[in-house]
């Protein structure tokens, strides 16, 4: 039996090691590469219009923009930001800041829930990249604003300030949906930065009823949960954008898993570490989930025992698309779960890496100078309602970049 020095040993562990790091930073320069001249050509349409907010494509494959009161307004922003990050490229910084500073009015929007998203990745990460404090007022304004939602009664932030059922039939005032889960870093970033545990005890709060009303028993979550505004009591469990009441819409599972995994770090909350590990398991151990681990846009489309409601758009899509959106939520979110010590960690790092990956194969990934710009392709917005069907979404490609730095940071 052949028999190798000490030293030997150890250059070949030291050579293994260096290997593995090539290989993790090629793959990740490689797809800034790809993103900065993608994010570019999505600048030269947007700085055209100069008031406006990339968000998908039509069906000619234009560029659909949206006005910064719409949700997916502060992900433009926050891309530029991820890519100033990984290359640091001055002029990626300059459009970041200019695209970022549009927004600075919603710091007072009280109109819909979503000031998380609007302002937190947009100003949020240009104050963690620049240290601004204009920007970190900004925030703090956002926080107050967003709130003035809370309700003491309800225990929890109101999502929209209506929602119909897609039956037709009922109306609810006070609807919170799962996706309020990632407004809360906000009103966390508020707290560290002032001082005051207002916004944190909301935000703690909240989080709590979610896990008593809206994580099922096998830690699936229903999308929507409708509360009476004077009493508190749950009134209704049901979906907006999902296949059915009582199905898995896999975006919703993206945003618990990442929204509790966030509550942990923000608070050492166990009961938090527990549910983002236990719906992560759900996600990537789903017997519908395919292969290369980015999810069809509902785990229950089209399966017996999951019927839409009459009005609901669903039944008119019976394809089972996939929902690259879904994907990248949930690889940025499992990537952030395995810096934990929890005994999954490193299935949740290989999951996460592995839907990354998958996401940048040629299948999801925009060839260079199509897609208008966008990075990846093949997501949903919301079937239910029969739009963004198999498109280009801006967040898609926000929380890629996102997941592509937290990659970049592992050790």
């Amino acid at each position: 039996m052949k028999k190798y020095s000490f030293v030997t040993v150890i250059l070949s562990l030291v050579f293994l090691a260096f290997t593995y790091w090539t290989e993790k930073d090629v793959f990740v320069n490689e797809n800034y590469v790809f993103a900065q001249k993608q994010l570019k050509h999505l600048l030269d349409t947007a700085n055209k219009v100069d008031t406006l907010f990339p968000r998908t494509t039509g069906k000619g494959g234009q560029v659909l923009l949206t006005n910064k009161y719409e949700w997916t307004s502060g992900f433009f922003a926050g891309s530029l930001w991820y890519a100033y990050e990984l290359g640091k490229d001055e002029d990626m910084r300059k459009q970041a800041i200019k695209w970022t500073e549009k927004l600075e009015p919603l710091k007072n929007f009280t109109e819909h829930h979503d000031l998380g998203f609007m302002m937190y990745c947009s100003y949020g990460n240009a104050y963690r990249l620049t240290k601004n404090i204009k920007y970190k007022e900004v925030l703090i304004q956002a926080a107050k604003s967003l709130s003035t939602r809370y309700s003491p009664k309800t225990g929890s932030i109101r999502s929209w300030n209506r929602f119909g059922s897609w039956d037709g039939q009922h109306k609810y005032d006070f609807p919170v949906i799962i996706d309020n889960m990632m407004n809360l870093e906000l009103l966390f970033f508020a707290s560290k930065v002032t001082g005051d545990p207002t916004y944190k005890n909301i935000a703690i709060t909240h989080a709590n009823n979610v896990i008593k009303n809206q994580i099922r028993p096998d830690y699936s979550c229903y999308h929507v949960v409708c509360y009476d505004p004077q009493t508190g009591k749950v009134l209704a469990k049901e979906t907006a954008q999902g296949y059915a009441n009582n199905s898995t819409w896999a975006r919703g599972q993206s945003w618990g898993i990442y929204g509790f995994t966030m509550a942990y770090r923000e608070t050492g909350d166990k009961r938090y570490l527990e549910t983002a590990q236990k719906m992560a398991q759900f996600y990537i151990n789903h017997a519908n989930l395919p292969a290369d681990g980015v999810s069809y846009w509902d785990f229950n489309a089209n399966q017996n025992g999951y019927l839409p409601s009459v009005n609901s758009h669903a039944p008119e899509t019976p394809t089972n698309y996939r929902d690259v959106s879904a994907a990248t939520v949930t690889a940025s979110a499992l990537l952030e779960l395995s810096t934990f010590k929890v005994p999954d960690a490193a299935n949740y790092r290989n999951a996460g890496i592995k839907i990354l990956h998958s996401l940048s194969s040629p299948v999801y990934r925009a060839q260079p100078g199509k897609n208008g710009g966008f990075l990846l392709k093949h997501s949903v917005g919301s079937i239910a309602h029969g739009v963004e069907i198999d498109v280009p979404l801006v967040y898609a490609d926000y929380y890629f970049l996102e997941a592509l730095n937290r990659y970049k940071l592992l050790n």
